[in-house]
Order: structure tokens, then C-alpha cells, then sequence
């Protein structure tokens, strides 16, 4: 676990913040008014060289450009414009505090794994976590402070919630998990091979 933060950790913050910012820009959006997104891999890649603190800086960075695209600010999230209109303080929570979540927990398996596996699978296994756990975090924040309003059940359509999560969320889920699996595992060896992630 870091205890201090070096020159060299506060430079790694600031190019995956801008890489959060780029990846912001090119998401894949969805018919469901969701899209697909990498943004969880610098969260992943932060919570494995940088612990929690780490992660919770990146997943808050994440989840601070997640929010400002409800107002077309690096990228645009139509859900998001139409949440904001609901309710801007419960939007901002939806968005900033999943996202966070997902920095710290994130963290907190990949110390679980390298407590009981090597640096790249434990990278492999947080990647994928990371990708699940924004997705478990961000669906169930929509559903839990948005899930009576009128704009939600129009999306609900009548099915039950899970159905609705499912239909939404189901191909965006494995290609993100399965995306940041193998893209966590390379980045984080190349960087252990740098000796910016320690053993």
C-alpha cells in the first residue's frame, strides 16, 4: 500500500486523467442511450500502481467527466442531459460517486489478488472487475434514484428491472469487461517492467 505519492505517481495521474478526458470523446454510444466505455482502464490501471488513494482520484476524475458530459463537456451522454434535467444534484451523485466506488473497490481487489497471484493476473483480474463493478455501480445508482421517474419507466417499458438492466447493459458489459481484462494485464506489465508498479 502507497503511503506517500512521488513525482513520478502525481505524473502518472495526470496522463490518465488526460487519457480519461480522450477515451471521454470516442465512447460507442448504444440504442439504449448508454454507450460503451474504456474509461474504467485508467481507474484499473491507477487502483494497481497507486493503490486506493490512487483509484479513488482516477474513479472520481472519471466520474467528474462523466457528469460534465451531461452538459456536452468533453464527450455528451444523452441519458445523462436527460438525468441532469430530473434532478442535477441526484445525477451528480449517479455519476460521481459510482465512479469513485468503483476507484476504491477496484483497488481493494487487486491487494486481494496479489496476496494470492502474480502481478499480471492480479492486473487481469481487476481489469475485468473494474469494468463490472462501474457497470454494477452506475446501473444500480440509475435504478435506485431514478427508477420512479416518468423517464425511466418509459425506458423500463414495463419489464422487470433486472430485464431492463440486462437489455441496456448486457453486449456493453462483456466487451468493456472482456476490453479491460486484456488491456489492464498489458499495461500493467509494461508498467511493473518499468518498476512503476511494485512487487
Amino acid at each position: 500500500m502507497k503511503n506517500t505519492f512521488h513525482t513520478r505517481d502525481f505524473v502518472l495521474l495526470a496522463l490518465l486523467v488526460a487519457v480519461l478526458i480522450v477515451l471521454g470523446m470516442v465512447n460507442i454510444p448504444q440504442p439504449a442511450g448508454l454507450s460503451i466505455t474504456f474509461n474504467m482502464i485508467p481507474v484499473a490501471i491507477a487502483a494497481i500502481a497507486l493503490g486506493v488513494r490512487g483509484g479513488a482520484i482516477i474513479g472520481g476524475a472519471f466520474g467528474l467527466i462523466s457528469f460534465l458530459q451531461c452538459f456536452g463537456i468533453f464527450g455528451f451522454s444523452g441519458m445523462g442531459a436527460a438525468l441532469v434535467e430530473i434532478s442535477p444534484f441526484l445525477s451528480f451523485v449517479q455519476r460521481f460517486c459510482s465512479r469513485l466506488l468503483v476507484g476504491v473497490f477496484t483497488a481493494l481487489v487487486y491487494r486481494f489478488m496479489r496476496k494470492h497471484t502474480g502481478v499480471h493476473v492480479s492486473s487481469v483480474v481487476t481489469g475485468f472487475c473494474a469494468a463490472f463493478l462501474n457497470t454494477l455501480f452506475f446501473m444500480s445508482a440509475l435504478v435506485l434514484l431514478f427508477g420512479q421517474t416518468e423517464y425511466l419507466q418509459n425506458m423500463i417499458a414495463g419489464r422487470s428491472v433486472m430485464a431492463f438492466i440486462i437489455a441496456s447493459v448486457g453486449i456493453n458489459a462483456v466487451v468493456e469487461m472482456i476490453v479491460a481484462a486484456v488491456l489492464t494485464g498489458a499495461i500493467s506489465a509494461a508498467l511493473h517492467k518499468a518498476r512503476l508498479i511494485e512487487d
